[in-house]
């Protein structure tokens, strides 16, 4: 069964927080929200959490998971990026985009695109998801929380407890979440891409 945390939204208790982030090292696989819908997430390295969320979600090879990170300084350890890219991203993070990048070797084999060795990126907006990574110390891999056949994914924590109860460890709940993914944006060519239109503003990318 998933253990199940309750958070304040504004100020999140650092206690449950540091109990979460606990067993995401333990190689836990948590549903948890973000500036955009729930997330399902592992640490880098869980081969049986990146499985585990390829089957929950009925994912192939060829997509794209997501590094959530902090801030920039932890992003660009795992991404190449040039002047003009960085511009770009920066001035729209955080928030609810994710831009795919060609990645650095520091991203583990598994997680890579099989043909164009990129990986997506992300910086977002929500302040439980920002304590958590900051507890973290890393990454979270992770991936929108839409099961297969279903046009949105859950918004209450609660329901994503009934239904997932057995298939994930833990449950980190703040509030309804949004709905609508990410804005993914495609920056591997050098060019912006807009892959998915989502939560995030498409305009400047235009």
């Amino acid at each position: 069964m998933a253990k199940y945390f309750d958070v304040h939204p504004e100020n999140p208790q650092r206690r449950t927080i540091g109990n979460v982030a606990d067993l995401i090292r333990s190689g836990a696989l948590v549903a948890y929200p973000t500036d955009s819908c729930f997330a399902l997430g592992c640490q880098l390295g869980n081969r049986d959490g990146i499985e585990r969320v390829r089957s929950i979600r009925g994912l192939d090879e060829r997509h794209h998971f997501t590094l959530v990170c902090q801030n920039f300084a932890q992003l660009g350890q795992f991404v190449h990026i040039d002047n003009r890219v960085f511009r770009a991203i920066k001035a729209a993070t955080p928030g609810s985009y994710t831009f795919i990048l060609p990645a650095t070797t520091e991203v583990p084999r598994q997680l890579l695109h099989p043909k164009k060795r990129t990986v997506g990126v992300r910086i977002p907006d929500h302040v439980v998801t920002q304590a958590l990574l900051a507890e973290l110390g890393e990454p979270l891999l992770s991936s929108t929380l839409l099961l297969p056949g279903e046009d949105e994914p859950m918004t209450q924590g609660w329901e994503i407890k009934e239904r997932l109860d057995h298939v994930v460890d833990a449950v980190l709940d703040s509030g309804d979440c949004g709905t609508e993914p990410t804005t993914v944006i495609d920056f591997s060519s050098g060019e912006a891409e807009i892959v998915r239109r989502g939560a995030g503003d498409v305009s400047r990318f235009e």
